[in-house]
């Protein structure tokens, strides 16, 4: 893939290869998120920053991960604040907002807008999730950790078993991590959700023409041999009413004793956050915290890297990155702790 000046919309557009040098990328972003170093590749340069949907860590991420480049991030937050409640299309708010920007990071409730909104766009524009369709850049940094934390127990990806829990159909975040999955080898999936939010037949059938197995189920039982559990939220703003969402809100808890019931001891647990703690939902019990295999921190952490080496990479900065290092003259707590 010829990253330069392209569209990140949807994982669809990789193959292994360009997903292994988005990840070799994300290795050498390290040090600047850590602190121990700086650069001002992007000095100069602007993110339009479009988030017609609530976020916070997407959105924060993305723009620390511009930031973390030297370049500047204006933002726009909420449709109601923005010209497309006075009934401007997609298409010319793009044309627009394009000419004020070098990149644009977007997300939108309704499917399909931010390749819509692209169409208008005269600079890269990547996908920050498109109501119930897509989330690649999360996709990324969910396979990204996982092939993390593996490594750290001397597995690779390849063969490996995950266990995804929850709303499957709604979450976009298991749509797109499930397509980067069907292109390892010998996957296994067991799918875990009440049988009104099972995963789309469109992911099933790509991870059945992928060669993989899945087991769809609405029982948490017996699930011994995961490698990795993957937790979500439900996704009330994607349903009719919260009355309709609350139906399905606390039907599959993890805490430490479910846990050392149903998982391996080294077993690692991911969520792409928000997790619901509130004491009807508490998809992630606050006993986890302490478990060494709780990943969605360090999940976190991985997005600023991922998207970092996505800016990097369709702005064609590559290999321009160590050129403009210049040291880091405030205390940093997080460059202490990653000596």
């Amino acid at each position: 893939m010829d990253f330069t000046g392209s569209n990140i919309l949807s994982v669809n557009q990789f193959d292994r290869d360009s997903i292994d040098y988005i990840f070799s990328v994300a290795d050498q972003m390290q040090p600047y998120a850590r602190r121990k170093k700086r650069t001002k590749v992007l000095e100069g340069a602007i993110l339009g920053n479009l988030f017609f949907e609530p976020s916070t860590r997407t959105r924060v991420s993305f723009g620390t991960a511009f930031n973390l480049l030297g370049g500047e991030v204006r933002e726009t937050t909420g449709m109601e604040s923005s010209a497309i409640a006075k009934g401007e299309s997609l298409y010319d708010t793009a044309r627009v907002l394009s000419s004020y920007s070098d990149v644009i990071a977007m997300r939108h409730p309704k499917a399909g807008s931010v390749a819509e909104f692209s169409k208008g766009s005269r600079v890269p524009v990547i996908n920050g999730g498109d109501g119930a369709n897509e989330h690649p850049t999360q996709a990324l940094l969910d396979l990204y950790t996982i092939e993390k934390e593996l490594a750290y127990h001397g597995q690779g990806i390849d063969n490996m078993h995950i266990c995804m829990i929850g709303d499957l159909k709604y979450g976009r975040t298991v749509h797109s991590l499930s397509k980067l999955l069907s292109m390892y080898k010998n996957v296994q999936f067991t799918l875990i959700s009440p049988r009104e939010l099972a995963m789309p037949t469109g992911v099933l059938d790509t991870l059945e023409n992928a060669g993989h197995r899945y087991l769809v189920t609405e029982k948490v039982d017996g699930i011994v041999d995961a490698d990795i559990v993957y937790q979500t939220r439900i996704q009330q703003e994607r349903f009719a009413s919260p009355e309709d969402a609350d139906q399905y809100r606390g039907k599959f808890r993890l805490n430490q004793a479910i846990y050392t019931k149903h998982y391996k001891p080294n077993t690692v647990i991911m969520h792409p956050l928000p997790r619901d703690s509130r004491s009807e939902a508490n998809e992630l019990d606050n006993d986890l915290n302490q478990n060494p295999n709780l990943a969605i921190f360090r999940q976190a952490d991985n997005g600023v890297l991922i998207r970092m080496a996505l800016f990097a990479l369709t702005l064609g900065v590559v290999e321009q990155v160590q050129k403009y290092e210049c040291p880091v003259n405030w205390y940093s707590e997080k460059s202490r702790l990653s000596t």
